[in-house]
């Protein structure tokens, strides 16, 4: 969700094996991914004279993905949109085209803890139908619990009240989400505190998020936790192993930002999608290098995307695959502009190319590609060594 460069000589984990789905994976019908073995499917190829996918015109809807696969569906995060007001940004985003909105509950957008609450969510409610634009509700807001603090208090905070407000936080997301109809509520643990030993924080990681995985199977609406670098939940292993300790609730999926995979897992990108299918509810794009973990305008980094889509779209994904520029609100019109072309052009390029296409790789770049139908689950006592810098996340 946030971006910091890695300390100097932190290091990727060594590989960790890919995942396979299980029988307790979750089937939420609006993010379900396709049962292992089963074909998704086909995506409808455009009408005769229809605009190339590259010069696809505002409006167009979902991208086709490789043929035999899902279409893709993609949108933009309101926390790379923050001088805009809430509804400016919504329009921009029908206007180009977008299919979606990754809504950051902040104080300038939708603020969770202002009165009347659930009006408001009926008024952005009403304005997200009339524009087409579905959503996934996002809580990564810097300061929106304390303005001293960047994403304080967390989930892990060694104070039992201060982890309670950032409960309460979710849980209003969670309430939130199902009011507009959203795909899912994303979050991330926090970093570890000071003189916080590995088990306790992991305790207090599962216990804090008890609450908001009851609300949210109440609500029907999954909960989507991100692996952010310099985070205890790291890594896609971390989540494994959140997941284990929680016993395996159906309620509680994934968010995958694809920078992140690239900027430290073990795993290429397409190979990441691929080993997270089961439990994908969520997903953020934006490119990056490897061991620096700073969002990057798409393009600018080291993804090859084209890979990278053709293996979304394989898993059968059905949510939206949303653009995170946090660092960009200044040029947000412009970012959001020119990503939704470049996005498409990857998408159809991923259709030519389809799912095996070939893998462009940075310099260095010695990692193993994973086999396309992995079957080994990740050692859950192997977590990686996630990127590390105060805090964990954008300044």
């Amino acid at each position: 969700m946030s971006d910091g460069p890695l300390r100097p000589g932190d290091r990727p984990a060594a590989p960790t094996p890919a995942t396979a789905a299980s029988p307790g994976a979750a089937t939420n019908p609006a993010t379900a991914t396709a049962p292992a073995g089963a074909a998704p499917s086909p995506a409808a190829a455009p009408p005769p004279g229809a605009a190339p996918l590259s010069e696809a015109a505002p409006g167009a809807g979902p991208v086709p993905g490789p043929a035999g696969t899902a279409s893709l569906r993609f949108g933009y995060g309101t926390n790379g949109l923050a001088d805009l007001r809430l509804d400016d940004a919504l329009t921009l985003l029908a206007d180009l085209g977008y299919d979606g909105v990754g809504l950051t509950l902040d104080h300038m957008h939708l603020d969770p803890l202002a009165p009347d609450l659930a009006a408001r969510t009926r008024r952005v409610a009403r304005r997200l139908d009339a524009l087409g634009l579905d959503v996934t509700v996002e809580t990564g807001a810097r300061y929106v619990l304390d303005p001293r603090r960047k994403h304080g208090p967390s989930l892990l905070d060694p104070d039992p009240d201060d982890r309670a407000r950032r409960t309460d936080l979710l849980v209003r997301a969670v309430r939130v989400a199902a009011d507009l109809g959203a795909h899912a509520v994303h979050c991330f643990s926090g970093t570890t505190p000071a003189g916080t030993d590995d088990d306790t924080a992991w305790k207090r990681l599962a216990d804090a998020l008890a609450p908001v995985l009851d609300a949210a199977g109440a609500a029907g609406v999954p909960v989507a936790i991100e692996p952010e670098p310099g985070h205890l939940l790291a890594t896609l292993a971390d989540f494994h192993r959140l997941r284990r300790a929680l016993g395996d609730p159906e309620i509680l999926g994934l968010t995958l930002d694809i920078g992140h995979c690239q900027c430290l897992e073990p795993l290429p990108p397409a190979d990441c999608v691929r080993a997270a299918a089961p439990w994908l509810r969520h997903v953020q794009i934006e490119d990056m290098r490897r061991g620096v973990h700073e969002h990057l305008p798409l393009g600018d980094g080291e993804i090859d995307f084209p890979p990278v889509l053709a293996a979304l779209a394989a898993t059968g994904y059905q949510g939206l695959t949303v653009v995170e520029l946090p660092r960009h609100s200044h040029a947000g019109p412009r970012c959001a502009e020119r990503s939704l072309p470049f996005l498409r052009r990857a998408a159809a390029a991923a259709r030519t190319h389809g799912t095996g296409g070939p893998r462009r790789r940075p310099p260095g770049d010695r990692r193993p590609t994973a086999p396309p139908t992995p079957s080994v689950p990740p050692d859950p006592s192997s977590p990686g060594e996630p990127s590390v810098i105060p805090e964990g996340s954008t300044p």
